[in-house]
């Protein structure tokens, strides 16, 4: 299911959703006159500073005659290099063409390279992370792979397996309800990655399998946890996730409108919700205002986790960002939120659908956009 569908699509129906849907949806997007309706149980959220911020919105410069598509990943690695993953290079048909090209630029923001120019998983690109020894890892949504770069941009591993082109029946993926059962080592619209100290990885796997896998340093299949449903330790798209330094697993559970936490061997830990109200004047990037259909699928809702990230050092906190109000969260990592920025919009300092962030310190951060083709550097106000 792609962003835009997600939009129309309906609850998967568990009792829950259909709960959520009534209790919140007034609460959140709802507005009168005199500003939105705020139940008891969101007064707190009211309290919510506005974080001041300045945009760079263009740090880094593509050469002459290459141009980005939607921005679906950011990272940036020990030397401050940072990593764009666009669907961009666009190869075949005007619809279900191949979109995917990886770039490399240095601090100041100078052209580098490409990195696996016309590389046989390239599809439809959807992360792309660098972990502590820079390696580049990369999710790749249509291929259902994931590759392992090494500092000098070779393939070092892959994890899945790409439909073959000789087969009658290639083509986009099915999303059954229930889902077809999972396999090891092989994903379904794979999401996002992330590593905890021993090296180990973590996979969100993801539009259709809603589960996350763990390989070892080696590449080994270790396990997966998660299906499909709204319990503690189910997943409706698992489409981001992080390792804090204690090694305590997030995922950005965002059909389900909730970040849950679990330990490397998968048991749950906790579960939090971001719920600030939504300005009275707050546009999506695009489309209608979510309805109550939009809410219950937790897609579009008003805090529904589309990217997340930690930021290094002693003092973490957590960065979630929505695609309806178009915000940015900061929180603690016990999910307390410190503050906000944004919203939506196609100027510098708004958002249009946030993919991916990258917060390589506390008050640095850098996101990547679907809708507006570019990548800002955020630098927020002590």
């Amino acid at each position: 299911m792609s962003e835009r569908d997600a939009l129309f699509c309906a609850c998967c129906g568990s009792v829950e959703h259909r709960a959520m849907s009534r209790r919140t949806f007034m609460s959140l997007v709802a507005g009168t006159a005199a500003g939105l309706v705020v139940p008891p149980a969101f007064a707190d959220a009211q309290a919510v500073p506005s974080i001041a911020y300045d945009s760079i919105a263009d740090p880094v410069h593509l050469p002459k005659d290459m141009y980005f598509g939607e921005c679906s990943g950011v990272a940036l690695n020990s030397h401050g290099h940072i990593f764009v993953l666009s669907r961009g290079n666009t190869m075949g048909p005007a619809y279900g063409a191949a979109a995917a090209q990886l770039l490399e630029f240095a601090p100041d923001g100078r052209f580098v390279r490409e990195i696996g120019h016309n590389l046989y998983a390239w599809s439809f690109a959807h992360t792309v992370k660098v972990d502590r020894q820079d390696n580049i890892w990369v999710t790749d949504k249509g291929s259902d792979m994931v590759i392992k770069f090494t500092p000098e941009g070779r393939v070092a591993m892959v994890f899945g397996r790409k439909q073959e082109a000789a087969d009658e029946e290639t083509g986009p993926l099915k999303h059954p309800n229930p889902p077809l059962r999972a396999e090891p080592g092989r994903f379904r619209q794979v999401t996002d990655v992330a590593w905890d100290v021993a090296g180990n990885t973590y996979i969100s796997d993801g539009y259709i399998n809603s589960r996350v896998a763990k390989v070892d340093r080696d590449g080994n299949w270790i396990k997966s946890w998660g299906d499909r449903g709204s319990g503690p330790g189910q997943f409706h798209t698992p489409h981001s996730i992080a390792v804090d330094a204690n090694d305590n697993v997030y995922v950005a559970d965002r059909s389900n409108r909730r970040i849950q936490v679990f330990d490397t061997e998968g048991n749950f830990q906790r579960q939090f919700t971001i719920d600030v109200p939504v300005p009275p004047d707050a546009r999506p990037a695009i489309g209608n205002m979510p309805d109550e259909a939009a809410i219950a699928a937790g897609t579009f809702a008003p805090g529904s986790p589309w990217a997340i990230c930690i930021s290094p050092g002693p003092n973490q906190v957590l960065y979630s960002a929505d695609a309806f109000p178009g915000r940015i969260y900061k929180m603690t990592l016990d999910g307390k939120v410190l503050g906000v920025l944004g919203k939506a919009g196609k100027q510098p300092k708004q958002f249009g659908w946030i993919h991916q962030m990258a917060c390589p310190s506390e008050n640095v951060l850098f996101v990547a956009e679907l809708l507006n083709w570019r990548v800002q550097k955020l630098v927020l106000h002590a």
